[in-house]
């Protein structure tokens, strides 16, 4: 069996509270003339602050899709490494011991991979495996639980490393002023995070079962890139909200398959994508709104962080002090697509209290 182990997760420095991004939504935009829905759109999102890579006026400049792209590579080397060094901590594990790296995001791109630059800085194995996602955007944290799951289940004893890397502020075009795009502006945030999946059974953390992959057919435009000169413009649809009331089915028949009551699951690790994603899929699956409060404080206190939020929201239940040994639970993360990555566990051991907020401001 597998153990995912205790996430390491580590926020910029750099602040953004919702009051301010109101503010400059307000004087970027006082002639758009659906200003208002917008400004009520990004209030209703619940996000009270989000962490950047760069202090706002730089984040608000455009230097060209490159000078974003080597940001993106120089950030991610020097955040990556304690991150990871932190992760392999909680797994009580060291580089060495790694057998997979799966590197997951949609906000930066390099070839090779930022898994080879890993191996040769960070101690890992030459032998070591590696499997960069990048096309997947928010559903990549899930899909990364699941493929190193695969894995350590396909090697029994191996040992598999997942690397999140967001950095959404890079993603920012001043040029896109339609509704969608300028409440995404208000919405994603940056993060990096890591964890450790022990092939041995052993650790404190959700012993993994069962996963499973869903696309919702013909929705593979409501959440998207145009890839352009400038870089990665996002483009949401105003329909991706509605895409529970189809996909609580597809995690009702998940629990079922685990002989376990959908309803009465001991915690929920879900991506929190927005509020009225959380507060439809606590109706549809017919569980109180208190269940998903870790995913809520990961969109109240950093926003959306794409991949990196389901590796927050399982963070804070470690943080909580975890869940019942045995409780069964379950995580899943939604993105392009629509797709869904899902995975059921249960909860072994007892975690620390002593790393609580580390690496975080």
């Amino acid at each position: 069996m597998t153990v995912l182990c205790k996430p390491a997760v580590q926020v910029p420095e750099n602040v953004l509270t919702m009051e301010e991004a109101l503010s400059i939504a307000g004087r970027l935009h006082r002639h758009h003339r659906e200003l208002p829905l917008v400004l009520r759109l990004i209030g209703n999102t619940g996000v009270r602050k989000r962490h950047f890579l760069q202090p706002i006026e730089k984040t608000l400049e455009h230097p060209g899709f490159q000078a974003r792209n080597e940001l993106f590579l120089s950030a991610a080397k020097q955040q990556v490494p304690q991150v990871v060094e932190q992760a392999l901590a909680h797994a009580e594990l060291e580089a060495d011991q790694i057998d997979l790296i799966v590197f997951v995001s949609c906000t930066g791109f390099s070839m090779p991979s930022l898994t080879a630059w890993m191996i040769n800085k960070m101690g890992f194995r030459p032998e070591t495996r590696q499997l960069p996602i990048a096309q997947l955007g928010c559903a990549a944290g899930g899909a990364a639980i699941n493929r190193a799951h695969d894995f350590c289940t396909a090697h029994p004893g191996s040992n598999a490393l997942i690397v999140a890397c967001e950095f959404c502020s890079l993603c920012y075009q001043p040029t896109d002023v339609g509704v969608g795009q300028l409440l995404s502006n208000g919405l994603f945030g940056d993060a990096v995070a890591a964890a450790v999946l022990r092939g041995d059974d052993e650790g404190v953390g959700v012993r993994l079962e069962r996963n499973a992959s869903y696309l919702i057919p013909h929705t593979e435009d409501w959440i998207s890139y145009a890839v352009r000169a400038t870089g990665f413009h996002f483009q949401l649809d105003k329909r991706v909200p509605k895409t529970m009331k189809p996909l609580a089915p597809v995690l009702q028949r998940l629990a079922r398959q685990h002989q376990r009551d959908p309803a009465r699951l001991d915690f929920y690790i879900i991506h929190a994508g927005g509020p009225r994603i959380l507060d439809d899929l606590s109706q549809f699956l017919e569980v109180p709104s208190h269940a998903f409060r870790h995913s809520r404080a990961t969109l109240t206190e950093f926003g959306n962080i794409a991949s990196a939020v389901v590796l927050d929201a399982l963070r804070r239940l470690f943080d909580d002090g975890g869940a019942r040994p045995g409780g069964s639970g379950i995580i899943a993360g939604f993105g392009p697509g629509i797709t869904a990555e899902m995975s059921m566990g249960s909860w072994t051991g007892t975690p620390s209290t002593t790393t609580q907020g580390e690496n975080l401001p």
